[in-house]
């Protein structure tokens, strides 16, 4: 897909060094390695038009690939411009087939001719908005056990056009048709619940973004989140689901900060004392919590109170992109993702965090990493980024750990999957 505009060939650069790194980390088998990828994934996006090393765009280095004018001759090169003017032209020819012999009609037949071109690559467009300010947070779980064959899980992937619709017991997996502003849109970006409805924040289209999906589609709001948050940040749904808390992100000091989304406004709340880039957000004791780091390799917990940010006990590993899950006992799963300290190999183990201790309860099938986790009912769905979709089952009283079962594959390598709980024919 070919984008437009610096931001957007940012975007896409930025999402070919993710590439490459996940590449890269597949094959290490040592910390080093992993160390090399990290340095290699910095190299890289600071290459990127708008990065480090041309803050200005394709202006600073007009040759990077990636910055060839994707406008010149577009009506003879630029596959989505030619789509949308054909649209234009279809629907400018069915308008003027309508009107009777009256010049006002086919005027403005024209003029919505005009501003649909003006919606087209190559023609221009922009936009901006902006909040502020700070707040706390807590919040409550209330699960009814379901049937994983009454389950349908709407997954939105990096790439929107290979979203699908999957049933909680493997049944089916039919593809789902979400609309977006772009191909990319939920790339990296974190999601949540709010009143009822998915939001999405930042990822790598745009770091500051909020949606919401309505119906089958992803509206942007004009609310923006008060930091870049491209990648390595989470949300949370609190509050008993009326807000989102989004926290930390790939760089500095935005690895600590967090933000409190209400539905209308964005304000900032209590930073974090330790950095949690890849490090997630899961609610333990009915607060949000923190565990482990992708880019400082440390295996630190913490939890967010009325107050600010408490140490919990560390890990048993220096662990980072895995998935966190708040059970109703008030305890804390932590589900797969990478082991500094075991050279960046891929984790299997299913811990918990209960009464201030960390226990190993179980292991995935198979071992995995970038991916994402909805707790429905009283099973626990796993995506990970090496396809495999796994349902943790508890029992009803207690909520202890009965069967792990592999149900399906993704249809593609997708990390960080956007999960929705929904019904059997969501969008198709």
């Amino acid at each position: 897909m070919k984008y437009f505009s610096d931001h957007a060939i940012n975007n896409e650069c930025l999402a070919v060094c993710d590439g490459e790194f996940f590449e890269c980390t597949k094959n290490c088998e040592n910390t080093e390695c992993s160390r090399k990828c990290f340095e290699e994934l910095d190299v890289c996006e600071n290459s990127c038009p708008c990065g480090a090393d041309c803050p200005t765009g394709c202006i600073d280095c007009p040759e990077h690939p990636l910055c060839e004018d994707e406008c010149e001759n577009a009506q003879l090169n630029n596959e989505e411009y030619q789509i949308c003017l054909n649209e234009a032209i279809y629907e400018l020819d069915l308008c003027l087939k309508t009107c009777p012999p009256d010049i006002d009609c086919h005027n403005l037949c024209y003029a919505r001719y005009s501003q649909q071109l003006f919606t087209c690559p190559c023609f221009g467009k922009e936009t901006t908005t902006t909040t502020d300010l700070s707040t706390v947070t807590m919040t409550t779980t209330d699960l009814t056990p379901i049937e994983p064959s009454d389950v349908f899980i709407l997954v939105i992937t990096n790439y929107v056009d290979k979203s699908y619709l999957q049933s909680g017991d493997g049944s089916s997996q039919i593809s789902a048709k979400i609309n977006a502003p772009e191909n990319n849109y939920a790339y990296d970006a974190a999601h949540a619940l709010v009143n009822g409805k998915l939001h999405i924040f930042g990822g790598r289209y745009d770091g500051t973004k909020i949606a919401r999906l309505d119906d089958c589609t992803l509206n942007e709001l004009t609310v923006r989140l008060n930091e870049q948050r491209k990648y390595g940040h989470a949300a949370l749904s609190i509050e008993n689901g009326t807000k989102a808390l989004i926290c930390f992100g790939d760089s500095g000091d935005i690895r600590k900060t967090c933000e409190i989304f209400d539905d209308s406004t964005t304000v900032s709340t209590f930073a974090s004392d330790s950095t949690h880039r890849n490090g997630g957000l899961g609610l333990y004791k009915n607060q949000p919590a923190s565990v482990g780091c992708g880019s400082e390799q440390h295996q630190k917990a913490e939890t967010l109170s009325a107050t600010g940010w408490i140490a919990l006990p560390n890990h048993p590993k220096l662990i980072y992109y895995h998935s966190l899950v708040g059970l109703e006992n008030h305890s804390m799963l932590l589900i797969g993702g990478q082991d500094w300290g075991n050279d960046g190999s891929l984790q299997s183990g299913i811990w918990q965090l209960k009464d201030e201790n960390w226990n190993q309860i179980g292991d995935l099938l198979q071992a995995d990493y970038v991916g994402s986790a909805i707790y429905i009912g009283r099973s626990i769905y796993y995506f990970g980024y090496y396809s495999a979709i796994q349902r943790l089952d508890f029992n009803e009283e207690t909520e202890d750990l009965q069967n792990v079962e592999l149900i399906e594959n993704q249809p593609g390598g997708f990390f960080l999957p956007v999960l929705f709980q929904t019904v059997s024919d969501y969008c198709i």
